[in-house]
């Protein structure tokens, strides 16, 4: 029988979505595009998730350019990789807001060994998006920045979640990141799919470095409040 993280890993070197997407979008698949990705994420998930446990499901929202895009670690910049994981990384340091943020979660949960244990961290869509601004400059996009690209992946993303359910998911509750649109989108292919009983929705690290960090300590622990609701290994 597989562990989970055999389980992860296959899933991470097999992800490709090989549909058409809209005019000025481009896939950003960090397994194929980053040979580095798939071997630090892999030693990442054999690390925390060498064993056939249940965990809670956390989703954001797609993954950056300088966190899961590099590290292939959701919410896991190349710095928490070093310091917070104790794995190491040779290639240029990256550093994202949100992995900032969720791993003061992770310390204040009780750690890595803890927080990795009882949660696994993905998103919607499992591989990233990117664009041109006006400025020329490449830039992170989001599934729900268009309804036509929502509708471009949105059979992908259903198959995805439903993969990643199978490794070991408990579906009594799950965890969103982001309290807008992606927490809409979610609650509503819910009550089509029924994958969950039960969706908590969270501000998005990267909302509450940006807008609210005078008064980040309130969201963690709202964050620490809803985590604790869980059943662990149910």
């Amino acid at each position: 029988m597989k562990t989970f993280a055999e389980k992860i890993i296959a899933f991470n070197k097999n992800v490709a979505f090989n549909g058409t997407l809209p005019k000025g979008i481009s896939i950003m698949n960090p397994f194929k595009e980053n040979k580095e990705a798939m071997k630090i994420s892999s030693e990442f998930y054999k690390k925390f998730y060498n064993d056939h446990n249940k965990r809670h499901i956390i989703l954001g929202i797609n993954p950056g350019r300088f966190g899961a895009g590099v590290t292939g670690v959701p919410f896991t910049d190349t710095k928490r990789l070093l310091n917070e994981c104790g794995l190491p990384f040779s290639g240029k340091p990256t550093h994202e807001p949100s992995a900032t943020f969720v791993y003061e979660v992770v310390n204040a949960y009780g750690g890595t060994k803890k927080f990795y244990g009882d949660f696994y961290i993905q998103s919607i869509f499992p591989l990233g998006f990117t664009a041109t601004n006006e400025k020329g400059k490449e830039v992170n996009y989001n599934y729900y920045d268009s309804k036509e690209l929502t509708e471009a992946v949105y059979d992908f993303m259903i198959e995805n979640i439903r993969k990643q359910i199978s490794f070991g998911i408990s579906t009594d509750l799950c965890f969103c990141f982001g309290t807008g649109k992606n927490e809409k989108f979610l609650k509503k292919i819910n009550e089509e799919f029924k994958f969950f009983k039960k969706i908590i929705a969270l501000e998005h690290p990267r909302f509450i470095m940006q807008y609210k960090f005078k008064t980040k300590e309130l969201y963690l622990d709202k964050y620490l409040q809803a985590f604790s609701k869980i059943k662990r290994n149910a």
